[in-house]
Protein backbone atom coordinates (compact mmCIF):
# COMPACT_ATOMS: atom_id res chain seq x y z
CA UNK A 1 0.00 0.00 0.00
CA UNK A 2 1.08 3.58 -0.41
CA UNK A 3 3.01 4.77 2.62
CA UNK A 4 1.64 7.93 4.13
CA UNK A 5 1.52 10.07 7.24
CA UNK A 6 -1.18 10.40 9.94
CA UNK A 7 -2.31 13.74 11.15
CA UNK A 8 -5.24 16.06 11.01
CA UNK A 9 -5.95 18.88 8.64
CA UNK A 10 -5.04 22.49 9.18
CA UNK A 11 -7.37 25.08 7.78
CA UNK A 12 -6.51 28.09 5.67
CA UNK A 13 -9.01 30.56 4.28
CA UNK A 14 -12.72 29.96 4.64
CA UNK A 15 -14.35 26.60 5.22
CA UNK A 16 -17.54 24.87 4.21
CA UNK A 17 -18.87 22.69 6.97
CA UNK A 18 -21.81 21.20 5.05
CA UNK A 19 -21.69 17.47 4.51
CA UNK A 20 -19.86 16.46 1.33
CA UNK A 21 -22.08 14.96 -1.34
CA UNK A 22 -21.14 12.43 -3.98
CA UNK A 23 -19.24 13.81 -6.95
CA UNK A 24 -19.99 11.61 -9.91
CA UNK A 25 -17.90 13.53 -12.43
CA UNK A 26 -14.13 13.93 -12.33
CA UNK A 27 -11.95 16.54 -14.05
CA UNK A 28 -8.31 15.49 -13.77
CA UNK A 29 -5.74 18.21 -14.60
CA UNK A 30 -2.16 17.05 -14.98
CA UNK A 31 1.11 18.67 -15.97
CA UNK A 32 4.51 17.17 -16.68
CA UNK A 33 7.75 17.78 -14.79
CA UNK A 34 6.25 20.47 -12.55
CA UNK A 35 7.99 21.88 -9.47
CA UNK A 36 5.82 22.41 -6.42
CA UNK A 37 7.41 25.82 -5.73
CA UNK A 38 6.11 27.37 -8.96
CA UNK A 39 2.61 27.88 -7.53
CA UNK A 40 1.48 30.79 -5.43
CA UNK A 41 -0.49 28.35 -3.28
CA UNK A 42 2.81 26.72 -2.33
CA UNK A 43 4.51 29.98 -1.43
CA UNK A 44 5.96 31.46 -4.64
CA UNK A 45 5.46 35.22 -4.31
CA UNK A 46 6.35 35.77 -7.98
CA UNK A 47 4.04 33.08 -9.34
CA UNK A 48 1.24 33.91 -11.75
CA UNK A 49 -1.04 30.96 -11.00
CA UNK A 50 -4.39 32.48 -9.96
CA UNK A 51 -6.47 29.57 -11.28
CA UNK A 52 -4.59 26.84 -9.43
CA UNK A 53 -4.33 29.05 -6.36
CA UNK A 54 -8.13 29.39 -6.42
CA UNK A 55 -8.48 25.62 -6.67
CA UNK A 56 -6.31 25.33 -3.56
CA UNK A 57 -8.36 28.02 -1.80
CA UNK A 58 -11.64 26.24 -2.51
CA UNK A 59 -10.39 22.70 -1.95
CA UNK A 60 -7.55 20.76 -0.35
CA UNK A 61 -3.84 21.37 -0.79
CA UNK A 62 -1.61 18.41 0.00
CA UNK A 63 1.78 19.57 1.25
CA UNK A 64 3.46 16.15 1.17
CA UNK A 65 2.38 14.77 -2.17
CA UNK A 66 5.00 12.53 -3.82
CA UNK A 67 5.43 10.74 -7.11
CA UNK A 68 6.06 6.99 -6.87
CA UNK A 69 8.95 7.46 -9.32
CA UNK A 70 10.37 10.56 -10.97
CA UNK A 71 10.04 9.46 -14.57
CA UNK A 72 7.10 10.00 -16.94
CA UNK A 73 5.97 6.63 -18.27
CA UNK A 74 6.31 4.59 -15.04
CA UNK A 75 4.54 7.31 -13.02
CA UNK A 76 1.69 7.51 -15.53
CA UNK A 77 1.37 3.73 -15.63
CA UNK A 78 1.11 3.79 -11.83
CA UNK A 79 -1.70 6.36 -12.01
CA UNK A 80 -3.50 4.23 -14.57
CA UNK A 81 -3.26 1.01 -12.55
CA UNK A 82 -2.86 1.98 -8.90
CA UNK A 83 0.25 -0.21 -8.88
CA UNK A 84 3.77 0.75 -7.83
CA UNK A 85 6.27 0.64 -10.72
CA UNK A 86 8.06 -2.52 -9.54
CA UNK A 87 4.69 -4.28 -9.77
CA UNK A 88 3.44 -3.15 -13.19
CA UNK A 89 7.04 -3.33 -14.52
CA UNK A 90 6.79 -0.48 -17.02
CA UNK A 91 9.95 1.08 -15.64
CA UNK A 92 11.36 3.51 -18.21
CA UNK A 93 10.35 5.90 -20.95
CA UNK A 94 10.29 4.45 -24.45
CA UNK A 95 12.87 7.03 -25.55
CA UNK A 96 15.45 5.74 -23.05
CA UNK A 97 14.32 2.16 -22.55
CA UNK A 98 17.12 -0.38 -22.10
CA UNK A 99 14.98 -3.52 -22.07
CA UNK A 100 12.20 -2.97 -19.55
CA UNK A 101 8.54 -3.56 -20.44
CA UNK A 102 7.15 -0.77 -22.60
CA UNK A 103 3.47 -1.57 -22.10
CA UNK A 104 1.27 -2.93 -19.35
CA UNK A 105 0.75 -6.66 -19.45
CA UNK A 106 -2.57 -7.70 -21.05
CA UNK A 107 -5.31 -7.93 -18.47
CA UNK A 108 -3.73 -5.45 -16.06
CA UNK A 109 -6.39 -3.55 -14.11
CA UNK A 110 -6.83 0.12 -15.07
CA UNK A 111 -9.19 2.65 -13.57
CA UNK A 112 -10.37 3.83 -16.99
CA UNK A 113 -11.64 0.39 -17.96
CA UNK A 114 -13.38 0.13 -14.59
CA UNK A 115 -15.05 3.51 -15.17
CA UNK A 116 -16.15 2.50 -18.67
CA UNK A 117 -17.62 -0.67 -17.22
CA UNK A 118 -19.60 1.45 -14.76
CA UNK A 119 -21.11 3.53 -17.55
CA UNK A 120 -18.75 6.51 -17.57
CA UNK A 121 -17.67 8.63 -20.47
CA UNK A 122 -13.87 8.70 -20.28
CA UNK A 123 -11.73 11.22 -22.11
CA UNK A 124 -8.05 12.10 -22.21
CA UNK A 125 -6.70 15.12 -24.06
CA UNK A 126 -2.95 15.61 -24.19
CA UNK A 127 0.03 13.58 -23.11
CA UNK A 128 -0.45 9.82 -22.87
CA UNK A 129 3.11 8.41 -22.56
CA UNK A 130 1.95 5.48 -20.44
CA UNK A 131 2.99 2.91 -23.02
CA UNK A 132 4.26 2.45 -26.56
CA UNK A 133 2.23 -0.07 -28.53
CA UNK A 134 -1.14 0.75 -26.98
CA UNK A 135 -2.51 4.29 -27.06
CA UNK A 136 -5.04 5.91 -24.73
CA UNK A 137 -7.88 4.86 -27.02
CA UNK A 138 -6.96 1.22 -26.56
CA UNK A 139 -7.85 1.56 -22.87
CA UNK A 140 -11.15 3.33 -23.55
CA UNK A 141 -10.22 7.02 -23.60
CA UNK A 142 -11.82 9.42 -26.06
CA UNK A 143 -9.67 12.24 -27.43
CA UNK A 144 -7.04 12.91 -30.10
CA UNK A 145 -4.06 10.57 -30.35
CA UNK A 146 -1.04 12.63 -29.23
CA UNK A 147 2.00 10.36 -28.82
CA UNK A 148 5.44 11.35 -27.60
CA UNK A 149 7.09 13.02 -24.64
CA UNK A 150 6.67 16.70 -25.60
CA UNK A 151 4.32 18.85 -27.66
CA UNK A 152 3.95 16.96 -30.97
CA UNK A 153 3.82 20.12 -33.08
CA UNK A 154 3.64 18.10 -36.30
CA UNK A 155 0.52 16.21 -35.18
CA UNK A 156 -2.22 16.17 -37.82
CA UNK A 157 -5.00 17.28 -35.46
CA UNK A 158 -2.92 20.20 -34.17
CA UNK A 159 -2.02 21.27 -37.72
CA UNK A 160 -5.70 21.10 -38.65
CA UNK A 161 -6.51 23.28 -35.62
CA UNK A 162 -4.00 25.90 -36.79
CA UNK A 163 -5.38 25.83 -40.34
CA UNK A 164 -9.01 26.06 -39.18
CA UNK A 165 -8.22 29.14 -37.11
CA UNK A 166 -5.78 30.75 -39.58
CA UNK A 167 -2.95 30.57 -37.05
CA UNK A 168 0.80 30.55 -37.83
CA UNK A 169 2.93 27.41 -37.53
CA UNK A 170 5.49 26.54 -34.88
CA UNK A 171 8.71 28.57 -35.07
CA UNK A 172 11.35 29.28 -32.41
CA UNK A 173 14.45 31.38 -31.76
CA UNK A 174 16.66 32.42 -28.81
CA UNK A 175 17.56 28.82 -28.03
CA UNK A 176 19.21 28.21 -24.65
CA UNK A 177 21.58 25.26 -24.32
CA UNK A 178 24.97 24.48 -22.87
CA UNK A 179 27.95 22.50 -24.17
CA UNK A 180 28.33 18.75 -23.70
CA UNK A 181 31.53 17.18 -22.33
CA UNK A 182 32.41 16.04 -25.86
CA UNK A 183 32.15 19.62 -27.10
CA UNK A 184 28.84 19.19 -28.88
CA UNK A 185 25.70 21.27 -28.33
CA UNK A 186 23.82 20.43 -25.16
CA UNK A 187 20.16 19.58 -24.82
CA UNK A 188 17.72 22.33 -25.76
CA UNK A 189 16.51 23.85 -22.47
CA UNK A 190 14.36 26.79 -23.59
CA UNK A 191 13.43 28.89 -26.61
CA UNK A 192 11.23 31.78 -27.67
CA UNK A 193 8.09 30.71 -29.55
CA UNK A 194 6.94 32.85 -32.47
CA UNK A 195 3.24 32.11 -32.21
CA UNK A 196 0.38 33.91 -30.49
CA UNK A 197 -1.05 32.25 -27.39
CA UNK A 198 -4.04 31.00 -29.40
CA UNK A 199 -1.66 28.96 -31.58
CA UNK A 200 0.25 27.33 -28.72
CA UNK A 201 -0.12 23.64 -28.12
CA UNK A 202 -1.35 24.47 -24.62
CA UNK A 203 -4.23 26.57 -25.99
CA UNK A 204 -5.03 23.81 -28.48
CA UNK A 205 -5.19 21.20 -25.69
CA UNK A 206 -7.52 23.35 -23.59
CA UNK A 207 -9.76 23.94 -26.61
CA UNK A 208 -10.08 20.24 -27.36
CA UNK A 209 -10.79 19.57 -23.68
CA UNK A 210 -13.58 22.14 -23.61
CA UNK A 211 -15.11 20.60 -26.71
CA UNK A 212 -15.14 17.17 -25.08
CA UNK A 213 -16.44 18.63 -21.81
CA UNK A 214 -19.38 20.19 -23.64
CA UNK A 215 -20.24 16.84 -25.21
CA UNK A 216 -19.95 15.04 -21.91
CA UNK A 217 -22.04 17.70 -20.14
CA UNK A 218 -24.97 17.06 -22.49
CA UNK A 219 -24.88 13.33 -21.77
CA UNK A 220 -24.56 13.92 -18.03
CA UNK A 221 -27.53 16.30 -17.99
CA UNK A 222 -29.65 13.84 -19.94
CA UNK A 223 -28.92 11.22 -17.30
CA UNK A 224 -27.07 9.03 -19.75
CA UNK A 225 -23.52 9.07 -18.37
CA UNK A 226 -21.28 10.75 -15.79
CA UNK A 227 -17.78 11.54 -17.00
CA UNK A 228 -14.09 11.34 -16.25
CA UNK A 229 -12.08 13.86 -18.27
CA UNK A 230 -8.29 14.14 -18.07
CA UNK A 231 -6.33 17.09 -19.48
CA UNK A 232 -2.62 16.30 -19.66
CA UNK A 233 -0.30 19.14 -20.63
CA UNK A 234 3.10 18.19 -22.03
CA UNK A 235 4.67 21.10 -20.14
CA UNK A 236 6.22 22.66 -18.21
CA UNK A 237 8.64 19.84 -19.13
CA UNK A 238 11.81 21.19 -20.68
CA UNK A 239 12.52 22.61 -23.19
CA UNK A 240 10.50 25.62 -22.04
CA UNK A 241 9.15 26.95 -25.35
CA UNK A 242 6.69 29.81 -24.87
CA UNK A 243 5.57 33.04 -26.60
CA UNK A 244 7.10 36.45 -25.87
CA UNK A 245 4.71 37.44 -23.08
CA UNK A 246 5.61 34.31 -21.10
CA UNK A 247 9.25 34.07 -22.15
CA UNK A 248 9.74 37.60 -20.74
CA UNK A 249 7.01 37.59 -18.06
CA UNK A 250 9.33 37.14 -15.08
CA UNK A 251 12.35 39.37 -14.54
CA UNK A 252 15.34 37.08 -13.93
CA UNK A 253 16.45 39.55 -11.25
CA UNK A 254 13.40 38.47 -9.23
CA UNK A 255 14.49 34.84 -9.29
CA UNK A 256 16.02 33.63 -6.05
CA UNK A 257 18.39 30.83 -6.92
CA UNK A 258 17.98 27.59 -4.98
CA UNK A 259 20.51 27.09 -2.21
CA UNK A 260 21.51 23.77 -3.76
CA UNK A 261 23.00 25.65 -6.70
CA UNK A 262 26.14 25.45 -4.51
CA UNK A 263 26.13 21.64 -4.77
CA UNK A 264 29.65 20.13 -4.77
CA UNK A 265 28.58 16.45 -4.97
CA UNK A 266 31.01 15.71 -2.15
CA UNK A 267 29.96 12.51 -0.41
CA UNK A 268 27.25 11.93 -3.01
CA UNK A 269 26.91 9.13 -5.59
CA UNK A 270 29.24 9.94 -8.53
CA UNK A 271 26.38 9.53 -10.99
CA UNK A 272 25.04 12.91 -9.87
CA UNK A 273 28.13 14.80 -11.01
CA UNK A 274 28.07 12.87 -14.29
CA UNK A 275 24.42 13.78 -14.75
CA UNK A 276 25.22 17.43 -14.11
CA UNK A 277 27.83 17.30 -16.89
CA UNK A 278 25.28 15.69 -19.22
CA UNK A 279 22.90 18.58 -18.59
CA UNK A 280 25.72 21.13 -19.11
CA UNK A 281 24.94 23.23 -16.03
CA UNK A 282 28.52 24.39 -15.49
CA UNK A 283 28.92 25.51 -19.11
CA UNK A 284 26.32 28.26 -18.72
CA UNK A 285 26.67 31.54 -16.81
CA UNK A 286 24.56 31.83 -13.67
CA UNK A 287 22.54 34.58 -15.38
CA UNK A 288 21.38 31.97 -17.89
CA UNK A 289 20.18 29.76 -15.04
CA UNK A 290 18.16 32.67 -13.66
CA UNK A 291 16.61 33.19 -17.09
CA UNK A 292 15.79 29.50 -17.42
CA UNK A 293 13.97 29.52 -14.09
CA UNK A 294 12.14 32.71 -15.09
CA UNK A 295 10.99 31.16 -18.38
CA UNK A 296 9.93 28.01 -16.52
CA UNK A 297 7.72 30.12 -14.25
CA UNK A 298 6.33 31.79 -17.37
CA UNK A 299 5.52 28.39 -18.82
CA UNK A 300 3.60 27.51 -15.66
CA UNK A 301 1.68 30.79 -15.99
CA UNK A 302 0.71 29.92 -19.58
CA UNK A 303 -0.61 26.54 -18.45
CA UNK A 304 -2.49 28.13 -15.54
CA UNK A 305 -4.21 30.47 -18.00
CA UNK A 306 -5.31 27.54 -20.15
CA UNK A 307 -6.57 25.62 -17.14
CA UNK A 308 -8.59 28.73 -16.38
CA UNK A 309 -10.38 28.41 -19.71
CA UNK A 310 -11.38 24.84 -18.82
CA UNK A 311 -12.50 25.84 -15.32
CA UNK A 312 -14.59 28.66 -16.82
CA UNK A 313 -16.26 26.12 -19.12
CA UNK A 314 -16.99 23.87 -16.15
CA UNK A 315 -18.77 26.77 -14.47
CA UNK A 316 -20.57 27.88 -17.65
CA UNK A 317 -21.92 24.35 -18.07
CA UNK A 318 -23.19 24.27 -14.48
CA UNK A 319 -20.98 21.33 -13.49
CA UNK A 320 -18.95 22.79 -10.61
CA UNK A 321 -21.18 21.37 -7.88
CA UNK A 322 -21.17 17.92 -9.43
CA UNK A 323 -17.53 17.51 -10.41
CA UNK A 324 -14.44 16.67 -8.39
CA UNK A 325 -11.31 18.41 -9.65
CA UNK A 326 -7.73 17.14 -9.29
CA UNK A 327 -4.52 18.93 -10.13
CA UNK A 328 -1.13 17.27 -10.01
CA UNK A 329 1.79 16.18 -12.20
CA UNK A 330 3.84 13.06 -12.90
CA UNK A 331 7.03 14.33 -11.19
CA UNK A 332 9.11 17.44 -10.57
CA UNK A 333 12.02 19.19 -12.31
CA UNK A 334 15.47 20.32 -11.18
CA UNK A 335 15.73 23.67 -13.07
CA UNK A 336 19.27 24.11 -11.77
CA UNK A 337 18.78 22.73 -8.26
CA UNK A 338 21.81 20.60 -7.34
CA UNK A 339 23.34 21.85 -10.62
CA UNK A 340 20.97 19.55 -12.51
CA UNK A 341 18.22 19.82 -15.07
CA UNK A 342 15.40 17.44 -16.03
CA UNK A 343 15.02 14.51 -13.60
CA UNK A 344 17.14 11.43 -13.04
CA UNK A 345 19.10 9.24 -10.61
CA UNK A 346 18.94 11.59 -7.61
CA UNK A 347 15.97 11.29 -5.25
CA UNK A 348 15.83 14.91 -4.13
CA UNK A 349 12.66 16.69 -3.07
CA UNK A 350 12.87 18.83 -6.23
CA UNK A 351 11.66 15.94 -8.37
CA UNK A 352 9.83 13.70 -5.87
CA UNK A 353 7.66 16.16 -3.95
CA UNK A 354 5.06 17.62 -6.29
CA UNK A 355 1.90 19.75 -6.18
CA UNK A 356 -1.34 18.00 -5.36
CA UNK A 357 -4.75 19.68 -5.17
CA UNK A 358 -8.20 18.13 -4.86
CA UNK A 359 -11.61 19.76 -4.61
CA UNK A 360 -14.71 17.69 -4.02
CA UNK A 361 -18.20 19.23 -3.97
CA UNK A 362 -19.25 19.94 -0.43
CA UNK A 363 -15.76 19.43 0.97
CA UNK A 364 -14.05 22.00 3.22
CA UNK A 365 -12.37 24.97 1.59
CA UNK A 366 -8.80 26.05 2.11
CA UNK A 367 -7.78 22.81 3.77
CA UNK A 368 -4.10 21.89 4.04
CA UNK A 369 -3.14 18.27 4.66
CA UNK A 370 0.28 17.15 5.85
CA UNK A 371 0.00 13.39 5.37
CA UNK A 372 2.47 11.68 3.04
CA UNK A 373 0.36 10.90 -0.02
CA UNK A 374 1.19 9.78 -3.53
CA UNK A 375 0.15 10.17 -7.14
CA UNK A 376 -0.64 6.47 -6.74
CA UNK A 377 -3.45 7.39 -4.37
CA UNK A 378 -5.34 9.19 -7.13
CA UNK A 379 -6.34 5.84 -8.62
CA UNK A 380 -8.28 4.64 -5.58
CA UNK A 381 -9.70 8.14 -5.11
CA UNK A 382 -11.10 8.22 -8.64
CA UNK A 383 -12.68 4.82 -8.13
CA UNK A 384 -14.04 5.86 -4.73
CA UNK A 385 -15.64 8.96 -6.25
CA UNK A 386 -17.33 6.75 -8.82
CA UNK A 387 -18.55 4.26 -6.23
CA UNK A 388 -16.31 1.50 -7.61
CA UNK A 389 -14.40 -0.94 -5.41
CA UNK A 390 -10.79 0.40 -5.29
CA UNK A 391 -9.30 -2.93 -4.13
CA UNK A 392 -7.73 -3.79 -7.51
CA UNK A 393 -5.63 -0.62 -7.24
CA UNK A 394 -3.44 -2.56 -4.85
CA UNK A 395 -0.86 0.14 -4.00
CA UNK A 396 -3.36 2.98 -3.80
CA UNK A 397 -5.52 4.41 -1.03
CA UNK A 398 -8.40 6.84 -1.43
CA UNK A 399 -7.81 10.48 -0.53
CA UNK A 400 -11.53 11.19 -0.43
CA UNK A 401 -11.81 11.06 3.38
CA UNK A 402 -9.05 13.67 3.63
CA UNK A 403 -10.67 15.88 1.01
CA UNK A 404 -13.87 15.64 3.05
CA UNK A 405 -12.01 16.89 6.12
CA UNK A 406 -11.94 13.64 8.06
CA UNK A 407 -9.22 12.56 10.46
CA UNK A 408 -7.57 9.42 9.11
CA UNK A 409 -4.90 6.98 10.20
CA UNK A 410 -2.05 7.14 7.71
CA UNK A 411 1.51 5.83 7.57
CA UNK A 412 4.18 8.22 8.86
CA UNK A 413 6.49 7.77 5.89
CA UNK A 414 6.48 7.10 2.16
CA UNK A 415 8.51 4.83 -0.11
CA UNK A 416 9.51 5.81 -3.65
CA UNK A 417 11.49 3.96 -6.30
CA UNK A 418 13.57 4.54 -9.42
CA UNK A 419 14.82 2.15 -12.08
CA UNK A 420 16.71 4.37 -14.50
CA UNK A 421 16.26 6.89 -17.29
CA UNK A 422 19.29 7.29 -19.53
CA UNK A 423 20.64 4.04 -18.08
CA UNK A 424 19.52 1.44 -15.50
CA UNK A 425 20.00 2.74 -11.96
CA UNK A 426 17.88 1.15 -9.22
CA UNK A 427 17.10 3.21 -6.12
CA UNK A 428 14.68 3.06 -3.21
CA UNK A 429 13.81 5.93 -0.90
CA UNK A 430 12.18 6.16 2.51
CA UNK A 431 11.00 9.66 3.44
CA UNK A 432 9.73 10.40 6.93
CA UNK A 433 9.05 13.60 8.81
CA UNK A 434 12.67 14.58 9.47
CA UNK A 435 14.92 12.18 7.58
CA UNK A 436 15.26 10.76 4.10
CA UNK A 437 17.13 7.54 3.31
CA UNK A 438 18.17 6.68 -0.27
CA UNK A 439 19.62 3.24 -0.96
CA UNK A 440 21.86 3.03 -4.05
CA UNK A 441 23.00 -0.60 -4.46
CA UNK A 442 26.07 0.09 -6.60
CA UNK A 443 27.10 3.36 -5.04
CA UNK A 444 27.00 5.63 -2.00
CA UNK A 445 23.85 5.52 0.11
CA UNK A 446 22.35 8.82 1.20
CA UNK A 447 20.77 10.12 4.40
CA UNK A 448 19.52 13.67 4.78
CA UNK A 449 18.34 15.54 7.84
CA UNK A 450 15.61 17.68 6.29
CA UNK A 451 15.13 19.69 9.48
CA UNK A 452 18.73 20.89 9.58
CA UNK A 453 19.38 20.57 5.85
CA UNK A 454 16.16 21.11 3.86
CA UNK A 455 18.12 21.56 0.62
CA UNK A 456 19.74 18.11 0.97
CA UNK A 457 23.27 19.37 0.60
CA UNK A 458 24.99 17.18 3.19
CA UNK A 459 24.90 13.41 3.09
CA UNK A 460 25.11 12.27 6.73
CA UNK A 461 24.76 8.55 6.00
CA UNK A 462 28.26 7.68 7.20
CA UNK A 463 28.29 9.77 10.36
CA UNK A 464 28.55 7.69 13.57
CA UNK A 465 25.97 9.80 15.36
CA UNK A 466 23.43 8.76 12.69
CA UNK A 467 23.85 5.02 13.36
CA UNK A 468 20.52 4.62 15.16
CA UNK A 469 18.58 6.61 12.55
CA UNK A 470 20.25 4.77 9.70
CA UNK A 471 19.60 1.33 11.21
CA UNK A 472 15.99 2.15 12.08
CA UNK A 473 15.19 3.52 8.62
CA UNK A 474 17.01 0.72 6.81
CA UNK A 475 14.96 -1.79 8.78
CA UNK A 476 11.71 0.02 8.07
CA UNK A 477 12.45 0.27 4.33
CA UNK A 478 13.36 -3.42 4.25
CA UNK A 479 10.11 -4.43 5.91
CA UNK A 480 7.95 -2.30 3.63
CA UNK A 481 9.62 -3.60 0.48
CA UNK A 482 9.31 -7.17 1.68
CA UNK A 483 5.64 -6.70 2.55
CA UNK A 484 4.98 -5.25 -0.90
CA UNK A 485 6.88 -7.98 -2.71
CA UNK A 486 9.48 -5.61 -4.13
CA UNK A 487 12.49 -7.89 -4.55
CA UNK A 488 14.90 -5.03 -3.97
CA UNK A 489 14.75 -6.23 -0.36
CA UNK A 490 16.62 -9.44 -1.27
CA UNK A 491 19.78 -7.47 -1.91
CA UNK A 492 19.34 -5.55 1.34
CA UNK A 493 19.12 -8.83 3.29
CA UNK A 494 22.75 -9.66 2.68
CA UNK A 495 24.19 -6.16 2.78
CA UNK A 496 22.69 -4.48 5.83
CA UNK A 497 21.67 -5.04 9.41
CA UNK A 498 17.93 -5.04 8.77
CA UNK A 499 16.86 -7.10 11.75
CA UNK A 500 16.38 -10.84 12.17
CA UNK A 501 16.07 -12.64 8.85
CA UNK A 502 13.22 -15.12 9.31
CA UNK A 503 13.29 -16.79 5.90
CA UNK A 504 15.71 -18.70 3.69
CA UNK A 505 17.42 -15.96 1.64
CA UNK A 506 18.49 -18.50 -0.99
CA UNK A 507 14.76 -19.12 -1.63
CA UNK A 508 15.68 -22.72 -2.30
CA UNK A 509 14.75 -24.55 0.88
CA UNK A 510 18.37 -25.66 1.18
CA UNK A 511 19.07 -23.66 4.33
CA UNK A 512 17.37 -21.76 7.13
CA UNK A 513 19.34 -18.87 8.53
CA UNK A 514 17.15 -18.84 11.62
CA UNK A 515 17.99 -22.47 12.46
CA UNK A 516 19.80 -22.71 15.79
CA UNK A 517 22.20 -25.64 15.84
CA UNK A 518 22.29 -27.93 18.89
CA UNK A 519 25.37 -27.04 20.96
CA UNK A 520 26.47 -30.64 20.78
CA UNK A 521 26.03 -30.91 17.03
CA UNK A 522 29.25 -31.40 15.11
CA UNK A 523 29.77 -29.09 12.17
CA UNK A 524 31.69 -30.54 9.25
CA UNK A 525 34.38 -28.21 8.00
Amino acid sequence: MSSNHPGGATSGGGSNTSAPRPARNVLFLMTDQHRVDTLGAYGNAHASTPVLDELARTGTRFDRWYTPTAICTPARASLLTGQAPFRHRVLANHERNVGYLEDLAPGTFTFVEALRGAGYNTGLVGKWHAGTERAAADFGFDGPDLPGWHNPVDNADYLAYLAENDLPPYEISDRIRGTLPNGGPGNLLAARLHQPVEATFEHYLATRTIELLERYADEFRSGARPFFLELNFFGPHLPYIVPDEYFDMVDPADVELPASIAETFEGKPPVQANYSAHWTFDTMPIEVTRKLIAVYWGYVALIDQQIGRVMDALERLGLVDETAVFFTCDHGEFTGSHRLHDKGPAMYEDIYRTPGLLRVPGGPEGQVRTEFVSLLDCTATILDLAGIDPTPAVDSRSLLPMAEGQDVHWDEDIVCEFHGHHFPYPQRMLREDRYKLVVNPDSTNELYDLLEDPDEMTNVYGRPEMDDVRRRMMGRLYRVLRERGDNFYHWMTTMYDVGEVDYDPTQSGLDETTYQADPGERVAL
